[in-house]
């Protein structure tokens, strides 16, 4: 199995918390989308295996043209092996959708969708700086369910400096009204020169609140649980059938391409990125040179990979996959390591696997890092 995902960096609007590549101006989104049509074809003998899941992010790919984006779904069909049930998802933000996309989008085969709600209260959707509003928010989802888009995943954002325990369980409890089967809910982070970090700085905005943002995670994990949902990923929330397959190939080290500014790949030996610089991107491009630079993985890196991610998931790490695939050392150094975390009840081992609490998904980050080999 592998997937491709494709990179659309455009937006209307620079959300205030956002560092992922993307422009607002949208005078290359033609030469670009062309350039992304060609690097498909440039990159086509970088895996032989059948394509299961397309997953076209951002930036803003709804902001695209129906027709642009049938083009590239067929330069991927054309050079690639795709599997006829293949997930196909497509960004969107509440703002582009329409009836008559909707239509489209269905027609040409798209069969999820991904909504950047972050959150159904005007004021939060204010203090980030979002495109759209709360009314389409709630009204885009009912929309895209009329024209029978059953595999919705919706973006939350919890955290915010203004948002209480009460108002973000009430962005929960929408979200469930509408029936929606997946959910990605994220921890607001101030990345280094984002609008965010420059407003905190020059104190016009509030700085986050770690405690909050801990109490809201703990929120989040019962009501959902609660309601039927697996937890399958730290920030990741399905109702069952509904798992992200494109995502949980990432966390399962699975294969995949990317496509466009910015976009990485990776092979399992070796990862590859493309430059994040839409004008250099097509310049290279139409030179036939892929933009790309390259790092090959040491043993080190790939196990660290994989305790980070996989501390992640519900499976946690799979202690005879760890063995076979790295050593009885590493082995023995991950199940010495752990222990300090067990005895805090921030992690269940077993002879099978290693998983954390919930408790314990509250420092998942620091926990896995405290089992690195550097």
């Amino acid at each position: 199995m592998a997937g491709i995902y494709i990179h659309i960096p455009f937006c209307k609007k620079a959300c205030h918390y956002c560092n992922f590549h993307f422009s607002t101006s949208t005078k290359q989104i033609e030469p670009l989308v062309d350039c992304l049509i060609k690097e498909i074809g440039l990159r086509k003998d970088y895996t032989t295996e059948t394509i299961e899941t397309i997953y076209f992010g951002g930036g803003t790919p709804s902001i695209l043209s129906a027709e642009q984006i049938q083009r590239i779904l067929l330069a991927v069909k054309e050079n690639y092996i795709v599997s006829n049930d293949a997930e196909i998802t497509l960004e969107s933000n509440p703002d582009d959708i329409a009836a008559d996309k909707l239509l489209q989008w269905k027609a040409m085969g798209i069969n999820r969708l991904s909504i950047g709600i972050q959150s159904f209260r005007e004021e939060d959707l204010l203090w980030m700086n979002r495109a759209h509003n709360a009314s389409q928010a709630y009204d885009c989802i009912k929309l895209a369910q009329e024209f029978g888009f059953n595999n919705i995943t919706i973006d939350l954002i919890y955290g915010v400096p203004n948002l209480s325990d009460e108002q973000w369980k009430e962005n929960i409890n929408t979200a469930l009204s509408l029936n929606i089967s997946h959910l990605s809910c994220y921890a607001l982070t101030v990345e280094p020169k984002t609008a965010l970090d420059k407003l905190i700085q020059t104190k016009k905005k509030e700085a986050v609140d770690t405690d909050k943002q801990a109490n809201h995670f703990l929120i989040l994990m019962e009501a959902l649980n609660n309601a039927g949902f697996e937890h399958y990923e730290i920030s990741n929330f399905a109702k069952p059938g509904y798992r992200s397959k494109h995502n949980s190939s990432y966390w399962q080290g699975k294969h995949y391409i990317g496509i466009g500014p910015s976009a990485h790949s990776f092979n399992g030996d070796s990862r590859q990125w493309n430059i994040a610089n839409n004008a250099l991107y097509i310049q290279s491009i139409n030179s036939n040179i892929l933009p790309s630079e390259i790092e090959t993985l040491t043993l080190h890196q790939q196990f660290n990979e994989y305790v980070m991610t996989a501390l992640r998931t519900i499976d946690g790490i799979d202690l005879n996959y760890l063995t076979e695939r790295y050593g009885n050392a590493k082995y023995l150094h991950t199940t010495m390591e752990i222990t300090k975390w067990k005895d805090q009840g921030l992690a269940i081992v077993s002879e099978k696997n290693i998983k954390l609490t919930s408790s314990g998904k509250l420092m998942a980050d620091g926990i896995a890092s405290d089992l690195f080999i550097i």
